[in-house]
């Protein structure tokens, strides 16, 4: 291993011991990892709060092959901050990070703390006049917008699309990205306060879909054909009519399930629904090569340098705060992006 500064013997991590409510969410003083072969250790400056951390922490992925015994268990999934140690084998090729860079990085777990081992083909470096507050905003959620307006339904000019959540974190992205794409955009949000967000990120059209059928609000925004693609964050309150907001072989894409995961669909509606397609995709699975990750995050860091991507932070919190931040984005208050900031040792 080849490192840079002193490091110290342990650190603060926030980890549960068992799965519940975010009271379970304990800070812990644990020893510091050390990274292996192919990884790096990131002091870590901030760390970002999504709803994958809520479901991990309530035990909804307990019985996958990748969370199975993974208690107690480090959460934090996304993070930003300074390489401060390399293990054997970084650094010898072209691309290869070095102690003392600016890195973020997504989709490895225990962010939560003040240092984290992330494997080296998982962190992209961060460039000059983009901050760690940025950085971290555009990995999880930045890298979702991006892949769901580009790969996973590729929004063209003339394409019109739903986006449930217009004003949250993810939501606002997409609706910003779509429209660069040329897309019409029709945003879904719970309050006029979330609605003039919406408005404001370049939402065509905005429903209060607490107020209205957003179904009926499409069909008849759309002149009765409904969306080319829905792109469905909230999950089992939303989906059926996600499904029935589409035109004649349009796309649902459920990409998370803030008010419940999807359990099942029936094959039968989505051809009653006019031959719909329907997707529940990973965000791994659009970062399946290091170089992937690096064009992603490389068009999100041009877009956000230049000015043309907003990255509303909403709220920040303390460490310790974690269990109040967790209320905050279960309560569904979010505005945008709620990070974390670590304490330095």
């Amino acid at each position: 291993m080849t490192g840079g500064p002193t490091l110290p013997a342990s650190m603060k991590a926030v980890r549960i011991q068992a799965y519940g409510g975010s009271g379970e969410c304990r800070l812990d003083t644990v020893p510091l990892p050390r990274p292996g072969p192919g990884e790096v250790l990131v002091k870590l400056a901030v760390a970002g709060l999504n709803f994958i951390d809520v479901h991990l922490r309530l035990g909804r992925y307990a019985k996958s092959d990748t969370y199975r015994n993974a208690l107690p268990m480090t959460l934090g999934m996304e993070g930003a901050g300074t390489v401060v140690e390399l293990g054997a084998g970084v650094g010898a090729e072209v691309g290869d990070v070095a102690v003392g860079d600016r890195v973020s990085y997504c989709v490895v777990r225990g962010s939560f703390a003040q240092f984290a081992v992330v494997p080296q083909a998982k962190l992209v470096k961060v460039p000059d006049g983009v901050g760690f507050d940025e950085a971290c905003a555009l990995m999880l959620q930045g890298l979702t917008a991006q892949y769901l307006s580009s790969s996973a339904f590729e929004l063209q000019p003339g394409h019109s699309c739903l986006v449930h959540a217009a004003a949250g974190g993810v939501g606002g992205l997409l609706v910003q990205l779509a429209k660069l794409r040329g897309a019409t955009v029709i945003g879904t949000v719970g309050s006029a306060e979330k609605a003039m967000l919406a408005h404001e990120l370049g939402c065509d059209h905005v429903i209060l879909y607490k107020e209205v059928d957003f179904r009926d609000e499409v069909r008849r925004l759309t002149d009765g054909a409904g969306a080319h693609v829905v792109y469905d964050s909230i999950g089992r309150d939303t989906i059926a009519h996600s499904i029935r907001s589409l035109r004649r072989r349009g796309t649902c894409i459920n990409y998370g399930g803030a008010s419940g995961l999807v359990e099942s669909i029936v094959p039968l509606e989505l051809g009653e629904a006019g031959s719909v397609f329907f997707t529940r995709p990973h965000l791994a699975d659009y970062l399946a090569t290091p170089q992937e990750l690096r064009d992603r995050a490389g068009a999100l860091f041009s877009l956000a340098g230049a000015g043309r991507l907003k990255v509303r932070i909403d709220r920040r919190f303390d460490l310790a705060e974690l269990p109040a931040a967790m209320d905050y984005l279960e309560a569904g208050r979010t505005r945008g992006k709620l990070l974390l900031d670590i304490p330095p040792c």
